[in-house]
């Protein structure tokens, strides 16, 4: 802790890598120290959030946390997840009293103790909702959701979001406000090639069944069918415990006869090199999705995108030229649409270079943390 002994805005996350949602509660940590307030977060482990969070001034604590992840559901787990639920409580409680914040920050809805505490003690509470299934079961919807009602406010970051928790408890929906995210990007970019050569496909995401890698490989091997060579470069790496899926992957790639063309990368905080070494972006995940920060992420490096058909990455990206949407899971139907970017490079290389200079200014990023400091700065008045 520092020596600073003013009262904090306590923001509390579930993760500790820089993904997704890692990031834009990075965001509005950095929105709240230019704003000139004291900052402090608690996270369940160190990682590369850390630093960079240290680097902006932030106070950093890592005390033991409840996640309710669905496999906490499962009855073989119910006694570990009882165990990790009542240490996490009893920490959130003497991080509250001991801190007293002038808000609480909850940037996930897989901390379902830290609104109930934040009621509790009378702190305003916000839930910064990241996360809408709209394809998945209601009663697992309701559980993971149900518990933010103890929040004064929430903060959502797409309308897809917003209709999502609205179906599923529409007190929530009322006390919800869109703020979209702010995505960072450098202030200049690699111009994509005049000619291509042999297709560079770039994947930027987790490493999962649900992000759908194995739906871009595929689809390299479907391309070399037709004739077109293509290579993929794998930007990201698998979560705790989904091994497996890393393995499998890679052993179809090998029966696919690709493996030549499918580099593996690992994670990497910094994307934009490979972004810029790319000359479009995949993101072909299967399930709902609810803001579409990766393929933002394509279009601001000046790359075409090819996402699914899924209403989250739509609203995030829907509105470029250079953005076109497949079927999710179907590897034919991206084959297709790869080849249709090789097909009209020339028109298109330039249009996501138009594209890039209005998403710049869509998702700015010193917006969204200013309005996420102005957000919690009312919410500390009690507006």
């Amino acid at each position: 802790m520092t020596a600073d002994t003013r009262r904090p805005h306590l923001l509390v996350h579930a993760g500790w890598e820089l993904f997704g949602s890692d990031r834009m509660l990075l965001e509005s940590a950095r929105g709240l120290r230019e704003a000139g307030e004291r900052v402090v977060v608690a996270l369940p482990a160190a990682g590369p959030l850390v630093g960079e969070l240290q680097a902006a001034g932030v106070e950093v604590l890592i005390p033991p946390t409840f996640a309710l992840r669905k496999s906490a559901l499962r009855p073989r787990n119910w006694l570990r997840s009882l165990r990790d639920a009542i240490r996490g409580f009893v920490a959130a409680v003497m991080i509250t009293r001991r801190l007293r914040p002038r808000t609480l920050y909850v940037s996930t809805i897989v901390l379902p103790l830290w609104p109930l505490v934040g009621r509790l003690l009378r702190v305003p509470t916000v839930t910064h909702v990241h996360e809408a299934e709209a394809s998945a079961a209601r009663i697992i919807n309701t559980v993971l959701y149900a518990p933010h009602l103890a929040a004064h406010r929430i903060i959502v970051n797409s309308e897809f979001t917003m209709r999502t928790v609205g179906s599923v408890i529409p007190a929530l929906g009322r006390r919800a406000t869109l703020i979209p995210n702010g995505v960072d990007s450098p202030d200049s970019v690699p111009e994509p090639r005049a000619v291509i050569d042999r297709l560079r496909i770039a994947y930027v995401g987790r490493i999962s069944h649900r992000k759908g890698p194995d739906v871009a490989v595929e689809a390299v091997a479907l391309l070399g069918d037709t004739g077109i060579e293509a290579e993929l470069d794998l930007i990201g790496a698998v979560f705790e415990g989904n091994e497996a899926y890393d393995e499998t992957l890679r052993r179809r790639t090998d029966e696919l006869g690709v493996a030549h063309l499918v580099q593996h990368h690992g994670f990497r905080s910094d994307v934009w090199p490979a972004l810029g070494a790319a000359d479009v972006l995949v993101v072909p995940s299967r399930q709902d999705e609810s803001f579409g920060n990766t393929a933002v992420e394509g279009v601001l490096a000046g790359r075409p995108v090819v996402a699914s058909e899924i209403p989250g990455l739509r609203e995030a990206v829907g509105a470029y030229g250079s953005a076109a949407f497949v079927a999710p899971g179907d590897a034919s139907a991206l084959a297709d649409a790869l080849a249709r970017v090789v097909a009209d490079w020339s028109a298109l290389r330039v249009t996501a270079l138009a594209d890039r200079d209005r998403a710049k200014e869509r998702f700015a990023p010193e917006v969204y943390r200013a309005t996420i400091a102005a957000f919690l700065s009312d919410l500390a008045r009690g507006r």
